[in-house]
């Protein structure tokens, strides 16, 4: 007897590699045309550029989330991104390069709507949306969506948990003097 209940077929897998490698592709083409690529950094970063900062700055209270007092959400959001960026100054080009590209398909119009859910700018987007992305991400068939969730949620919580401030709430005492 044959299982006819497979949850994907040969041609639906073939369907999400195409559009996915069609997306990445789109990304990558549009980011070179438009100079995403060639963008120079922020004012006040090495590595981070402006068009990175307002996914950024949305992704990081939800995922601090439980973390940081609501009251102290604006100063950790600055810190994180500080030292994000110093992490990402420190990273080899290939892997920076992906980082970049990464934070392209955030950035990009064309590519954020059908990839995040999130239609207009990365300002207007709501708690929920930005939940049900992050969450939409973990748990995709696509293993380059299940990826980037877990390098975004790493590199941000990388970044605030080796700034000092966050070392009370989690009980560390800071590292040992000697």
């Amino acid at each position: 007897m044959i299982n006819t209940e497979r949850p994907f077929s040969r041609r639906s897998l073939l369907r999400v590699g195409l559009f996915g490698s069609a997306a990445l592709a789109g990304a990558g083409l549009i980011g070179s045309l438009s100079g995403c690529s060639a963008e120079h950094s922020a004012a006040g970063f090495v590595q981070l550029r402006e068009s990175d900062l307002p996914v950024l700055r949305r992704l990081t209270p939800i995922i601090l989330k439980g973390a940081v007092p609501e009251s102290s959400m604006p100063d950790a959001v600055r810190g994180t991104l500080t030292s994000l960026d110093e992490g990402l100054a420190h990273l080899p080009p290939a892997v920076s390069k992906q980082v970049s590209q990464l934070f392209d398909l955030l950035s990009l119009p064309l590519t954020r709507g059908p990839l995040t859910g999130v239609w207009g700018g990365w300002e207007q987007a709501q708690d929920g949306e930005i939940q049900a992305l992050l969450q939409r991400w973990e748990n995709s068939p696509i293993a380059l969506l299940r990826q980037g969730h877990a390098s975004l949620q790493q590199m941000i919580l990388m970044a605030w948990y080796g700034r000092p401030e966050s070392w009370r709430h989690c009980g560390y005492p800071g590292p040992p003097v000697i």
